[in-house]
């Protein structure tokens, strides 16, 4: 799990790639959120519990900027299994950052909005827990007029309608397109997408298809220059034939010597049973009078 977490992250980085994502989902493919006008943020926060300060990472995130002036912090939550608590972790932190903004150094400066987008990333089944705090929590009906609910940003990547799906334009659209056709298809045929980011996203690929093949194939895509997807898989394909071509030879090889071995075997034993040690000896010793003895007593046809 931690290494599908790494792999995502390392795509989602890109700032192409995460205003793609926050342009298609909020704003309908609306170029509303530039790539020039992020910022990265450190993804790790402190939260105070019961006395002791604990360490919290988020997946990704960065600051949404106008003239050095924060306009909001987005940040991703990936998940490949739905999570039931996912509502509480998400309110903490959002809350962990805007707690940050009450520090005496933020005080007086212009306050943003945190806004965190959980892309969840299965296509086996539906995401079937709450989205809300609650529905998580148990309440009284007499207390639930006070108990703020907190509702999470879910986008369930593989159900998105194709409408949706057609407006990303970054490497992003790859991932998109394989789980949707997994999820509607159980197979993958790609489409005609330029690949930008070749290595993290044959990095993602491997993780989230459990084929190493793709990141093995790696260094080969790189120095082929390959842009498209079916080009990976012809790099997989081919790479495939070779090491199938390589094993049949080893293995005809092995068959070979196993079978010469069986015949200079039986040739010992007929000159062993005719008492020609002499010929034996010279046999053992002289290729080309081990093969005419080889033909002369039949043995090899």
């Amino acid at each position: 799990m931690q290494e599908k977490d790494i792999s995502q992250k390392m795509l989602e980085q890109f700032n192409d790639v995460f205003s793609d994502i926050v342009n298609v989902l909020l704003f309908n493919g609306e170029n509303v959120v530039d790539e020039n006008s992020l910022l990265d943020t450190p993804t790790t926060g402190m939260l105070k519990i019961d006395g002791r300060v604990h360490s919290q990472d988020r997946d990704v995130a960065k600051y949404w900027q106008h003239s050095l002036i924060n306009i909001a912090l987005f940040g991703f939550e990936n998940q490949t299994v739905p999570d039931k608590l996912m509502p509480l972790r998400v309110i903490s932190y959002d809350g962990t950052e805007y707690g940050r903004q009450t520090k005496k150094r933020y005080r007086y400066k212009t306050k943003y909005p945190v806004i965190t987008l959980v892309l969840y990333l299965g296509y086996k089944k539906r995401w079937n827990y709450p989205i809300n705090i609650i529905d998580i929590v148990k309440v009284d009906d007499r207390l639930k007029p006070f108990v703020n609910d907190y509702r999470i940003n879910l986008f369930e990547i593989a159900y998105l309608d194709e409408e949706k799906t057609a407006l990303f334009k970054s490497d992003f659209r790859i991932l998109v397109d394989y789980l949707h056709q997994l999820r509607t298809n159980n197979s993958y045929n790609p489409k005609d997408y330029t690949i930008k980011h070749i290595n993290e996203l044959l990095t993602l690929m491997s993780v989230m298809t459990g084929d190493k093949r793709f990141e093995d194939s790696i260094n080969e895509a790189n120095e082929k220059e390959a842009k498209y997807m079916c080009e990976v898989l012809d790099i997989i394909e081919n790479r495939g034939i070779e090491k199938g071509l390589e094993k049949g030879l080893e293995e005809g090889l092995e068959k070979g010597r196993q079978e010469g071995a069986d015949m200079v075997s039986k040739l010992n034993e007929l000159l062993l049973n005719e008492g020609n040690i002499d010929k034996l000896r010279k046999a053992n010793t002289d290729k080309d009078y081990r093969y005419k003895l080889l033909r002369e007593y039949n043995i090899l046809q």
